[in-house]
């Protein structure tokens, strides 16, 4: 007879705001750290159900932002080819009207529609997580197509800060509407600002173009009393400091081979929250499960500290090819050693 596998519940939403701010949590969470990607579903099927037995320590909720199909543009947006090569505006002089046909998302009626689920998730007494993907990076390069953007930034810098002034108005009334109807806890958001060696843009083009917009968005989330979490692929180690100015709180995922997690952790760890990301490029594909235990263990002795800061993640999408044995072992020495480690640093 097999023996009966233990089913671990949910932290109640005060341990995730410990851990975040630093209050001595009970254990490390796991916040999407069940992130099926590509062809996995595919690939398993039904059998991923098994991990059902592993909680989901926040809830995520998706808010308003825009949709450019529903904004009845006088021209057709480019939208085959390369991600990176599609765009929106092919020429600054339609910018006037794209800004004009923006939403207003504090009317959307979808907050009303999200507020039953709201209750449904305070009943059960978790951490809630509301945001979008996409900020002054990712999708202004939606918006103009990444080669296009690239050279926007010497070129066309008005237009950026009109365009970038645009969206920071948008997004804060999302924000101030969902701080108003839905009271969440967390705020998250991306902005794919690295590649596998360094930062896409040189710090001070970064202080030019998106941190002040960055910093507004960072006052309308402290204005409510709501953490920022960022995703940020690559190589981001030269922006961390802007960021840290800008109000995140948790960062992700301090990205495997392209960041030294220990240097991070020693220079920013008493500013910065991690919300680690496992390596899913390498080690949950091709590692044993002894080997990802041990990189579980690494990583949270390297980044949790003894009053929390820390949250566990996949660092991207599990893909197709992951050994299931080796998803069980990411998510078990997660939450057993994780526990293990908090009770050591509360005596």
């Amino acid at each position: 007879m097999s023996k009966k596998k233990e089913v671990w519940d949910p932290l109640p939403r005060e341990e995730v705001v410990k851990a975040v701010e630093r209050k001595g949590p009970s254990r490390i969470p796991l916040v999407m750290a069940k992130w099926w990607g590509e062809g996995l579903c595919e690939q398993y099927g039904d059998r991923l159900r098994q991990f059902e037995r592993f909680p989901e320590d926040v809830t995520f909720m998706g808010i308003p932002k825009f949709d450019t199909n529903a904004m009845n543009l006088s021209w057709e947006s480019r939208d085959t080819g390369a991600y990176d090569s599609n765009y929106v505006i092919d020429d600054w002089g339609k910018l006037d009207e794209f800004i004009e046909k923006l939403p207003d998302p504090s009317r959307d009626p979808y907050f009303d529609e999200l507020e039953e689920q709201v209750k449904r998730v305070r009943q059960r007494d978790l951490y809630l997580m509301n945001g979008w993907w996409g900020l002054f990076f990712e999708t202004p390069w939606a918006i103009r197509g990444m080669q296009n953007l690239m050279v926007d930034y010497y070129v066309h810098p008005d237009e950026i800060h009109r365009l970038h002034s645009a969206l920071c108005d948008l997004y804060c009334k999302s924000i101030h509407k969902a701080a108003e109807v839905l009271k969440p806890d967390g705020f998250w958001t991306s902005d794919d600002l690295g590649h596998q060696t360094q930062a896409m843009m040189r710090p001070e083009v970064f202080d030019e173009f998106l941190k002040p917009y960055y910093l507004r968005i960072g006052e309308a989330l402290r204005a409510h009393g709501i953490h920022w979490w960022l995703h940020s692929c690559g190589n981001n180690t030269e922006l961390l400091p802007a960021l840290i100015d800008a109000g995140v709180k948790m960062f992700h995922p301090v990205q495997k081979h392209t960041m030294d997690e220990a240097a991070v952790a020693r220079v920013y760890g008493d500013r910065l929250g991690f919300w680690s990301g496992f390596d899913v490029q390498h080690i949950l594909q091709e590692g044993t499960p002894d080997e990802v235990r041990a990189e579980v263990r690494h990583l949270i002795d390297t980044l949790d500290r003894p009053d929390g800061g820390m949250c566990m993640a996949a660092g991207n999408g599990i893909v197709s090819g992951t050994p299931l044995e080796n998803i069980e072992a990411f998510l078990h020495e997660t939450l057993v050693y994780g526990k293990k480690h908090r009770q050591k640093y509360a005596g």
